[in-house]
């Protein structure tokens, strides 16, 4: 049970970029190849610019929204169940839950959930039930009394109900009848003629015949006169009385509410204190809007596993897709410092000091005799491209210029053009507002007690630089406030010039990183010449200095 068809999400993390994207699709459609599992790549955040060019331009649709990885119900094993209609009569509904071997079904109208019955509700209206008005007070369709009864409709409209009055039982005289029998009862009685004609001249709403007795014409042309329902059936008057509560409508006997329903999208966590406080064997799940999708059963729920994951390109806490906590981590592929991230047991984790998780991911390929398509090895080479600034990044090795060449042949792209065109496309930042800036390629860090997060926009335009640095300027002191961190700081990076210009914004923000760099403290502009990478430069550095 559990974690449906055993999928396992291929994840990068938050405000994803290149290589978070371009690896997850490249390493699930690898785990696909070699285990013949289901592994579908998502993404964490919102994919920038440089990504949707990378992805359009190898024709590959970017991958779905994963917000978080919290077990739904829509992941565990809904038992699917055909319901019934409310007027569908307690044999039939019986009937149907034997022949799909259940305890409970679902009451259904045009798709939305009336009610339930239960086996018990169905024992109830058998043990409990001693008013001879039920079935009028259910309504009962005559339909439903003429299937129960195995009979045929001799006078009278099948799909008419049966609203006033009483059932009982014309055995006696016809004077004695005549003394306990109304005009609206409902009269079963067998082969006297005296007691039908009795029960036609009393004017009966309905007149049940056992044993398929005959009834003369005569009697059955007043009955029709007198707008009468006449029933036939070959079960003795015993048996007739026995069956026919079984003809009331399901409707009076389910559960109607309020009941404890819930939805696809609600998460384990939050409903496993109310299913645990309930009785029920069964839950009804509905969908967003409102119909019926199936049964939760209480074995199934305590059985579901947690959502499967792998995560790519990250292994901090704070940059993994929300509910991490809750996931089950099978694998870590990534490039960075190690983090914060802690799993139930043990993992595959490989991590490997290289300037971009699709030169590893490229290797796995390698390593597992797979043929890279030209559409993957486009993807994997775009995201080294862009971690490692076409090779002149310092975190750049000779396995990511390497990777990256060699893939660039598979794919038939040139790589100084490729280049161009990604950090276009990717430094554009036209009708951008500055949160959208901000976010496009953002992470956050802890480091001890500290929480800081750090942006990062590459371009070859130094005007654009320019203006994106009076945008963010006024709006880092909200993004600090709103994200409770304690510090944020912003590279301006000039691919070109192989500089950074640091934007800093919280309290001791610019002292940290007058330290970590030994900057003279009168200095106006943060520019710091030949950084350009977040992950290798700025960010051991200013651990560094936190740490001390």
């Amino acid at each position: 049970m559990g974690n449906k068809a055993g999928k396992v999400y291929v994840v990068g993390h938050k405000n994803p970029d290149t290589d978070s994207i371009c690896s997850a699709i490249a390493y699930a459609a690898l785990k696909h190849e070699i285990t013949g599992n289901e592994y579908e790549a998502r993404r964490a955040g919102q994919i920038n610019e440089e990504t949707s060019y990378v992805l359009k331009r190898f024709k590959m649709r970017a991958p779905s929204l994963l917000s978080n990885v919290k077990l739904q119900v829509k992941d565990i094993d809904i038992h699917k169940i055909e319901g019934v209609a409310p007027n569908v009569s307690i044999k039939d509904t019986w009937a149907k839950m034997k022949e799909q071997q259940v305890k409970t079904i679902p009451v259904v109208k045009d798709g939305e959930l009336e009610g339930v019955i239960s086996t018990g509700d169905i024992a109830t209206s058998y043990m409990d039930v001693h008013d001879n008005h039920i079935l009028s007070e259910a309504k009962t369709q005559y339909r439903n009394i003429l299937n129960t009864l195995n009979g045929t409709m001799l006078v009278g409209n099948e799909h008419g109900q049966f609203t006033k009055g009483k059932v009982t039982l014309g055995a006696s005289n016809a004077q004695l009848m005549a003394e306990f029998i109304d005009k609206d009862d409902l009269v079963i009685v067998g082969n006297r003629y005296d007691a039908q004609a009795c029960a036609v001249d009393i004017d009966v709403s309905c007149l049940v015949v056992c044993h398929d007795a005959e009834i003369p014409d005569g009697l059955l042309n007043k009955a029709k006169e007198q707008s009468m329902v006449v029933i036939r059936t070959p079960y003795d008057t015993f048996t007739a009385v026995r069956l026919i509560n079984q003809s009331i409508p399901v409707k009076y006997f389910m559960s109607k509410g309020p009941l404890t329903v819930f939805h696809m999208n609600d998460y384990v966590d939050d409903i496993k204190e109310v299913m645990t406080k309930k009785k029920y064997r069964d839950f009804p799940i509905l969908d967003r809007n409102e119909r019926f999708k199936g049964f939760i059963s209480r074995r199934r729920f305590m059985n579901s596993s947690k959502k499967k994951v792998i995560l790519v390109d990250h292994n901090e806490k704070s940059q993994a897709v929300d509910g991490i906590e809750e996931a089950e981590i099978v694998e870590i592929i990534d490039h960075h410092r190690l983090g914060n991230i802690e799993t139930m047991g043990p993992v595959f984790f490989r991590n490997q000091p290289v300037g971009c998780t699709a030169t590893i991911v490229s290797q796995m390929y390698e390593e597992a005799g797979v043929g890279i398509s030209g559409t993957i090895a486009g993807l994997l080479c775009a995201a080294i491209i862009s971690d490692t600034l076409l090779f002149r990044s310092p975190t750049c090795t000779a396995l990511d210029e390497k990777a990256a060449k060699s893939l660039a042949v598979i794919a038939g792209i040139d790589l100084e053009e490729m280049a161009r065109e990604m950090f276009n496309a990717g430094s554009s930042m036209k009708g951008k507002s500055a949160e959208e800036i901000c976010f496009q390629d953002f992470k956050q860090f802890t480091v001890d007690d500290t929480v800081f997060g750090v942006g990062q926009i590459n371009s070859m335009n130094k005007e654009e630089l320019e203006e994106i640095k009076e945008k963010l300027q006024k709006h880092l002191p909200k993004v600090l406030e709103e994200n409770h961190l304690q510090m944020i700081y912003f590279m301006l990076t000039d691919i070109l010039d192989e500089s950074t210009e640091l934007l800093c914004c919280g309290a001791g923000a610019r002292e940290y990183i007058i330290d970590a760099f030994d900057i003279p403290e009168n200095t106006g502009d943060m520019i710091l010449k030949g950084v350009v990478s977040r992950k290798k430069q700025l960010i051991p550095a200013l651990v560094g200095v936190l740490q001390q």
